[in-house]
């Protein structure tokens, strides 16, 4: 705070919060003009994520001016854990899927319905829908006691008035249901991802806006002036107002913090893959040349592609609080986890007791790490020196065979393609960078067995936290134009208008699709940024009727891609 004369008020310090909530720890970061100022680790509540939240930033904020918070941003583990443990409230899925595939091709929820109605390609109705039909499968719906309904349609992002047309009866006749529309939600071509998306939506909904009003109440009341952020998938951040209609777009937010907070802590443009250790599982992911690789097909949910946009990542069960034990005469490490390490006051030994006696760490209690670990030493035969080997090797050959293997997919992404073919060879690792908790006792051992450097930075600890604090928004348009039908349409779902110009050509839809995007950064809190976005896709096509072109199709992608706030230029 600097002091200013003349009986002004003293200037209050610009700050930053970054809170990421993992499945064993939370972090949190105070951030200001390039300094971590205050970090918090603390361990995660399942059962009260919004109090685990509020107790890191109550501590952050004991070690700043509130005043001077100008942005909270949150990661966390809600949709994701509604989603993996199968808590999610039973919903009902309504397809419109015209003529094509057969039904059975459709294997999202036990609950789908099928209905009358097409739209083909252009967005003309070839198929009207039965408002009998329609009415009858949600009288059965409610008879089933489900409160949530999934509507999509083939080409609903062309035309959603099948959609809007089931939504409306839905609404009217039960008004308590939770009814989502797929173009809404997605708006774009691959109806069954865009199926798969619209589903999960409106699974989560309700829980998601529910901890939303809780969190925002909350958190306007410590920091009234801040802006609220979430962090989504693809690693930028949404107001938290504009995640309440999309909350599935929240899953996955822990790996991309921790690429995000790799890329914040390692500035370098080398070919990396970031390990993120931490206390249940570790996640892995590719940064070429300094940047990520994406998901090209989407999120992978369930077994089921969406359209999420999301960094190629993995997560395996195992971290450093992963118990070491005996079964059937054999060593086994992880993948549960039965508490913090025993040097921590853990009752069982774990992946970072081992560590921490084979490299000397001093970390809590060595003393607890060996009493608990003799015990596993002497029902297999070993020395404990000998069962810290055993768990280093185990842990650090799972990590490279998942590493190896991720390569492999990894191979099939365009961006890791293109990489090799500008360069003319085949793709080179650099470097091995290490964040999480554990990572300092691991990543180095690692990096030796794969024969690259590493990299650990004094906050790897915490750099979830501060990817998340330091993150930028994102968001993409894609805008479809038919000129013969003087028509665009387009994503975020529902963007829809006339093209009145006569002779248009690609840049004019350039020049739409930019005009598009602005508009949504505005209504989304966004607009200090769009001036950045960059066009990802172009495509022009001709429409032939006999001999003559009645008119073009334009699609057009343009987005403010992730990476970092303004200010941010690295940490000291």
């Amino acid at each position: 705070m600097t002091p200013v004369g003349n009986g002004q008020e003293p200037e209050v310090e610009t700050m930053l919060i970054g809170i990421d909530v993992g499945g064993t720890y939370t972090d949190g970061v105070l951030f200001s003009d390039g300094s971590v100022l205050h970090s918090v680790k603390h361990p995660t509540d399942e059962n009260d994520l919004t109090g685990t939240l509020l107790s890191v930033l109550d501590e952050l904020l004991a070690h700043g001016d509130a005043k001077g918070v100008r942005r909270v941003v949150l990661s966390t583990t809600l949709v994701t854990n509604l989603l993996a443990t199968g808590r999610g409230e039973r919903t009902a899925l309504l397809l419109l899927p015209g003529s094509g595939l057969p039904f059975s091709a459709y294997r999202i929820s036990p609950d789908t319905y099928f209905l009358k109605g097409g739209i083909d390609f252009r967005g003309r109705q070839i198929e009207a829908t039965d408002t009998k039909e329609i009415e009858e499968t949600l009288r059965k719906v409610h008879e089933s006691g489900i409160e949530r309904v999934a509507v999509a349609g083939k080409f609903s992002n062309r035309n959603d008035t099948h959609e809007r047309t089931v939504r409306d009866l839905a609404q009217s006749l039960y008004p308590h249901m939770d009814v989502c529309t797929s173009n809404e939600i997605s708006g774009r071509l691959n109806f069954p991802r865009r199926a798969v998306t619209c589903y999960y939506t409106a699974m989560t909904i309700r829980e998601w806006n529910r901890f939303a009003d809780g969190i925002e109440a909350a958190v306007r009341a410590r920091v009234p002036h801040s802006d609220l952020h979430i962090l989504k998938a693809d690693g930028g951040t949404a107001t938290l107002e504009a995640s309440r209609m999309r909350p599935c777009e929240t899953v996955f937010s822990g790996p991309a913090a921790s690429t995000m907070g790799t890329m914040a802590l390692s500035r370098e443009t080398l070919n990396a893959v970031s390990v993120d250790v931490g206390g249940t599982t570790s996640d892995i992911s590719l940064l070429i040349e300094g940047m990520p690789l994406y998901a090209s097909r989407g999120a992978l949910i369930g077994g089921h592609l969406t359209h999420i946009n999301s960094f190629a990542v993995r997560s395996i069960a195992l971290g450093g609080d992963s118990c070491v034990r005996e079964e059937s005469g054999r060593l086994r490490v992880g993948p549960m986890r039965l508490g913090p390490a025993a040097c921590l006051g853990g009752e069982a030994p774990t992946v970072t007791d081992a560590f921490n006696l084979l490299n000397g760490l001093g970390v809590g209690n060595p003393d607890a790490s060996r009493e608990k670990l003799e015990a596993v030493a002497a029902s297999l035969g070993e020395s404990v020196d000998g069962l810290c080997r055993m768990v280093a090797d185990e842990v650090v050959v799972t990590l490279e065979r998942n590493i190896e293997e991720m390569f492999e997919l990894w191979e099939d992404e365009p961006a890791y393609k293109v990489w090799e073919v500008v360069h003319k060879r085949k793709f080179e690792l650099h470097r091995v960078i290490g964040i999480g908790a554990a990572a300092s006792a691991i990543i180095p051992v690692l990096a030796r067995k794969m024969g690259v450097g590493h990299f650990l930075h004094r906050y790897s600890p915490v750099a979830n936290a501060l990817g998340a604090a330091v993150a930028r928004p994102t968001m993409a348009v894609e805008v479809h134009i038919d000129t013969g039908r003087n028509t665009y349409t387009g994503f975020p779902g529902g963007l829809r208008g006339k093209v009145e110009k006569r002779n248009f050509q690609l840049d004019d839809a350039k020049e739409l699709a930019m005009n598009c995007l602005k508009e949504a950064s505005r209504e989304r809190g966004l607009a200090d940024y769009a001036d950045e976005a960059h066009v990802y896709l172009e495509e022009q096509f001709n429409v032939i009727r006999g001999w003559e072109q009645e008119g073009k199709l334009f699609d057009v992608g343009i987005q403010i891609a992730p990476g970092f706030i303004h200010e941010y230029k690295g940490v000291a």
